[in-house]
């Protein structure tokens, strides 16, 4: 990955983001986060994945009108399937017994009691939380408009960590194991509320292990 003459990276706003999102970040030291795209269905932004005591669990937040074309701040949670309370039982079910489930789940539950309307206001506010947990200092700003095009400081990483994309072939991840609730095989690139409650204040190491030399 040629980030070294980059300073900045641009990327969208995704949802309980996996450890190959945070480990991507952690090359730059700006975050550009894309606010002026229009919604993308089936991607990391209304969704993630965690590890259940039978399998991995894809969490998917319902939205309004996700199949027409939307500004990514217009998109609206749907609450009439109530997603929320559901992934909260699933998560707590998964990570309930976790080592550091105590000291973090609270922060993740003030955000579920917001009731955001909007996807990028829930989403902007789980990403803010996980930089904090994890002890991440970076400048992050919102883009003004839609470019296709990025200048050479900026590092363009939009659509680029998506569920479609094989963990093998990440430009960005380069999986560290470490002790998961359920089974002897490693599952790679959760999201990264896996990281935290299984493995709490050791996380940014292993983020930093994550990235690829």
């Amino acid at each position: 990955m040629k980030t070294l003459d980059k300073q900045s990276v641009l990327i969208e706003l995704q949802y309980l983001p996996s450890i190959e999102f945070f480990s991507c970040l952690q090359s730059f030291s700006e975050i550009i986060i894309e606010s002026n795209e229009n919604y993308v269905k089936q991607s990391y932004r209304n969704r993630c994945y965690i590890l259940g005591s039978n399998k991995t669990e894809m969490l998917v937040v319902p939205v309004i009108d996700g199949n027409k074309k939307i500004l990514i701040k217009d998109i609206r949670i749907d609450y009439s399937q109530r997603w929320d309370v559901n992934h909260w039982r699933t998560m707590s079910a998964a990570y309930g017994k976790s080592p550091f489930y105590e000291f973090y789940s609270d922060y993740f539950k003030d955000i579920y009691h917001k009731k955001h309307s909007f996807l990028w206001d829930l989403n902007f506010e789980i990403l803010t939380m996980c930089l904090k947990l994890l002890r991440v200092n970076k400048t992050i700003r919102q883009t003004q408009s839609y470019e296709k095009e990025v200048n050479s400081t900026v590092f363009d990483a939009r659509n680029l960590i998506n569920p479609k994309n094989e963990t093998i072939h990440s430009q960005f991840y380069q999986p560290s194991p470490y002790q998961q609730n359920f089974g002897n095989e490693f599952v790679p690139n959760l999201s990264i509320i896996d990281l935290l409650f299984c493995r709490g204040n050791q996380a940014s190491e292993i983020l930093k292990k994550s990235k690829p030399i």
